[in-house]
């Protein structure tokens, strides 16, 4: 019994923060169409800004709870203005070009940007493990946990519902979906598409680096980190479907609880077990699960 309540735990804190990096993603392709090849970058580029937050906070001699809230307020701060930044100096060049010109132009971003990360924080490991520390362990069930892990459930369990929310229930929302659904009838209604345009990268940049800030304390920081992250975040929202909400949840739920069992039961079929759900998806819901066909304009 224990052993698969492990699985499961193990699975939910992995979904946890792949769903917050996988939301940002299927955010940005589902309002701008763009297959951000980035968008692993933008997490890579949280988790360092993190560690530097972190680290200054310790030097000072500050407690760990002021280092997290620290990492937190500069990511927020800077990916959001690293995002404006592309979109409007960058991306809104591009808008009515191929989609292959536009994923291109992502996939430059993504080489700039790793090299970017090597020239300001090096090439060594970075750690940055205070706030993890900041909520001991914890007993759930006969199993003991770093409470760090099990917060990570919540947050992003927290963070869905707030983007749900936003999306469903404010008017802001609502003006982003009717983009999302029909670009050309809501700019003859007077929406300010390239406002919502860059709102919504900007946003999804966010999103990314939040998730790179909470899992800074878990890792080690170095180069490459952006390229496994994006490719179990294109898993997630090719199987949740593009540009779904509670598609990246379920996504990011059946691919997490895929690497625990894996991990646990056969850990050199770890990235295959994933493939293989992705395989299977795609063959009975080319679409994805949540993601609803649509008729294609002749």
């Amino acid at each position: 019994m224990n052993f698969f309540l492990t699985i499961i735990l193990d699975g939910l804190i992995q979904a946890s923060w792949l769903f917050i990096v996988a939301l940002g993603l299927t955010l940005v392709f589902g309002v701008l169409k763009i297959l951000n090849i980035a968008h692993g970058s933008f997490y890579a580029l949280g988790a360092y800004i993190a560690a530097t937050a972190v680290t200054m906070v310790a030097a000072r001699g500050l407690p760990p709870s002021v280092g997290f809230v620290a990492m937190l307020l500069s990511v927020a701060l800077i990916a959001s203005a690293v995002g404006l930044l592309l979109e409007r100096g960058l991306l809104k060049m591009f808008y009515g070009r191929d989609e292959v010109v536009l994923l291109l132009v992502t996939y430059a971003v993504f080489l700039i940007l790793e090299d970017v990360t090597k020239l300001i924080w090096g090439v060594n490991p970075i750690y940055a493990t205070q706030p993890y520390e900041l909520f001991g362990n914890l007993e759930f069930a006969g199993l003991y946990y770093v409470g760090y892990d099990l917060v990570l459930i919540p947050i992003s369990a927290a963070v869905g519902f707030a983007i749900w929310f936003g999306l469903n229930r404010t008017v802001i929302g609502k003006i982003v979906l009717a983009v999302i659904h029909n670009e050309e009838m809501s700019v003859s209604m007077g929406v300010r598409v390239n406002r919502v345009y860059a709102i919504a990268f900007a946003f999804g940049v966010l999103l990314a680096a939040l998730a790179g800030a909470l899992t800074a304390p878990k890792i080690s920081m170095q180069p490459g980190l952006s390229s496994d992250v994006i490719i179990l975040s294109f898993a997630i929202v090719v199987i949740g479907g593009l540009g779904s909400v509670e598609g990246a949840a379920v996504g990011a739920i059946l691919v997490g609880l895929a690497r625990a069992a894996s991990v646990h039961l056969m850990p050199q079929a770890e990235l295959f077990m994933i493939y293989l759900i992705m395989a299977a998806v795609l063959l009975f819901r080319p679409e994805g699960l949540f993601k609803r066909e649509t008729a294609r304009r002749i």
